[in-house]
């Protein structure tokens, strides 16, 4: 089993920066790729961005791409996500999970999950 820590969240103005960390222990040697995910007030969970631990490829959902960039330090067992220019609607509580795969996007295909942080924009 993975145990995940996100940390990093606060309150911030609309296009302003911030950097959310993850940090990973336990099995990590299983993990295969590690995403973001985040979940407004009343809407579904949805994918953000996400890593594959051995080359770092990524990608992206449209609504982030270009503004955020997801990065990792496998001697650290953590994972990053960059978020520039944020904007009102990208306030969220923002959870980082594992996947044994590459390339998906829905939130069944992802196991551990941390217990999130919260992220909000002001205008």
């Amino acid at each position: 089993q993975v145990q995940l820590v996100e940390s990093g969240g606060g309150l911030v103005q609309a296009g302003v920066s911030l950097r959310l960390s993850c940090a990973a222990s336990g099995r990590t040697f299983s993990t295969y790729t590690m995403g973001w995910f985040r979940q407004a007030p009343g809407k579904a969970r949805e994918f953000v961005a996400a890593i594959k631990w051995s080359d770092s490829s990524t990608y992206y959902a449209d609504s982030v791409k270009g503004r955020f960039t997801i990065s990792r330090d496998n001697g650290k067992n953590t994972v990053y996500l960059q978020m520039n220019s944020l904007k009102p609607e990208d306030t969220a509580v923002y959870y980082c999970a594992t996947s044994n795969a590459y390339g998906s996007k829905r939130r069944g295909d992802f196991g551990s999950w941390g217990q999130g942080t919260q992220v909000t924009v002001s205008s």
